[in-house]
């Protein structure tokens, strides 16, 4: 309670009213667009829940996920509300730092979230995490330009003909590179895409023995392959692209194809960001005929760290932000193709989202092709299609990022790159105990 002075029939009185604001929820986000337009939209919470005030830590992908594990794990409590994705959702539950959403309230709809990306951010049938969106991997393309050449994109395309297109594409005096992809070091950046892409190709990360796999045939196709058409169809400092330098990229039209998140689709398609906004289309990640597509599963979700003084509070505003009334207020500010998309089946049977949205039947089709119990073509002992759901994968997946964005870059040859990225493994996992 504070006290303010008021005055009655000239008599000055002290008068009791509720304090505002009585609960500041700091919350730990990724600088990605939905993101900050959750941010932008955070008014319409505070004003329905006035005891609650709300502080944004906003940050790029690879300094959150470092930020947000050393808190949770050093018990630092620095966060009331964490993004983080499907890989941290079920094994940080199974140690016990993650409180599980029980009261999201009557209205809610679990049974709405799209299967997959449900099971994703749940242990043992409880949820742990709120999926904000959900998104898997797919090719975006300029039509304009494979109309020029004389170029039709399938609908299920190979990787021999992406290649040969981003060959046949590339304008370097003009601007324009036949493909962009992801280069920037990081578990969650460059090795989300190539390890997709070697799936694709007949990779594993490890055997049925954990045994790593740097060292096959398979492996030294996925990265040669990569290397090469980065080199000949792609920007220059490809190294140090990630999802949202590539998203520029394609948006000011130097893209003739980008294979990266579904979730990209309602940027590239918005003319308030894109140049190229009616000139997009979309296709299924490529293959080799294997019977893996080389696309992933992920979703950014909210949760709440164990210990948390504050969990009735941040648990009100996740249940605002992965509401339907959210992707309502969304559509009504923003238009529907800008909803958060991937996480609930009732957004793929309206109407107005469908007609609004050229992408969501595709986005749709990629999330349903991703299967984190058999992401592979030769069976594994992990689940995760772009990871390895292993606690020391974060770990792992960046020391081989780095070897590969090295290859990348032309400091390192492709071979040099695996042989590292084997021994490297190696010592981690006999270090972790996976092997002897």
């Amino acid at each position: 309670m504070k006290h303010i002075l008021g005055a009655v029939c000239g008599a000055s009185v002290l008068l009791a009213v509720p304090a505002m604001a009585e609960t500041t929820l700091t919350i730990a986000t990724v600088n990605n667009g939905d993101m900050i337009r959750m941010q932008g939209l955070t008014g319409e919470f505070t004003k329905a829940n006035p005891d609650i005030s709300v502080k944004w830590v906003t940050l790029e992908e690879n300094v959150l996920r470092q930020r947000v594990t050393t808190d949770i794990a050093t018990k630092g409590g620095q966060f009331d509300v964490l993004t983080i994705g499907t890989y941290e959702v079920p094994i940080w539950a199974k140690k016990g730092w993650l409180v599980p959403l029980a009261n999201l309230g009557a209205d809610y709809d679990v049974a709405d979230l799209l299967p997959k990306i449900k099971d994703a951010v749940s242990l043992d049938g409880k949820l742990y995490a709120a999926p904000f969106y959900g998104e898997s991997s797919m090719v975006m393309y300029r039509t304009d330009l494979f109309d020029k050449a004389g170029l039709k994109m399938p609908e299920k395309p190979t990787w021999d003909f992406v290649i040969d297109a981003a060959k046949k594409l590339t304008d370097k005096a003009g601007g324009v590179y036949g493909i962009c992809l992801r280069g920037k070091a990081g578990w969650g950046e460059n090795m989300a895409f190539l390890t997709a892409m070697s799936n694709s190709y007949g990779a594993r990360w490890f055997d049925e023995k954990w045994q790593p796999q740097f060292n096959t045939p398979e492996w030294k196709t996925t990265l040669t392959t990569y290397v090469n058409l980065m080199k000949e169809a792609g920007p220059p400092g490809a190294s140090s692209n990630g999802f949202n330098e590539n998203l520029a990229l394609f948006n000011a039209g130097k893209c003739a194809m980008w294979i990266d998140a579904t979730v990209a689709a309602s940027f590239v398609t918005n003319p308030k960001d894109s140049k190229v906004a009616d000139k997009v289309g979309f296709a299924l990640a490529p293959n080799t005929g294997l019977g893996k597509n080389a696309n992933w599963l992920w979703a950014w979700s909210l949760a709440i760290p164990a210990g948390s003084k504050k969990s009735d509070a941040a648990e009100k505003f996740i249940a605002w932000a992965t509401s339907k009334d959210y992707t309502k207020l969304v559509a009504s500010k923003e238009g529907w193709a800008n909803v958060p998309p991937g996480t609930r089946t009732s957004l793929y049977q309206n109407p107005d989202y469908v007609k609004a949205a050229p992408f969501a039947k595709m986005t749709l089709a990629s999330i349903d092709a991703a299967d984190p119990n058999k992401p592979t073509v030769k069976p594994v002992p992990y689940v995760g299609v772009q990871y390895a759901a292993i606690p020391e994968f974060q770990g792992i997946g960046t020391q081989v990022g780095q070897q590969f964005s090295a290859a990348l870059a032309g400091s390192m040859t492709v071979d040099a790159a695996l042989a590292a990225a084997q021994s490297a493994t190696e010592r981690e996992m006999k270090r972790a105990g996976y092997i002897k």
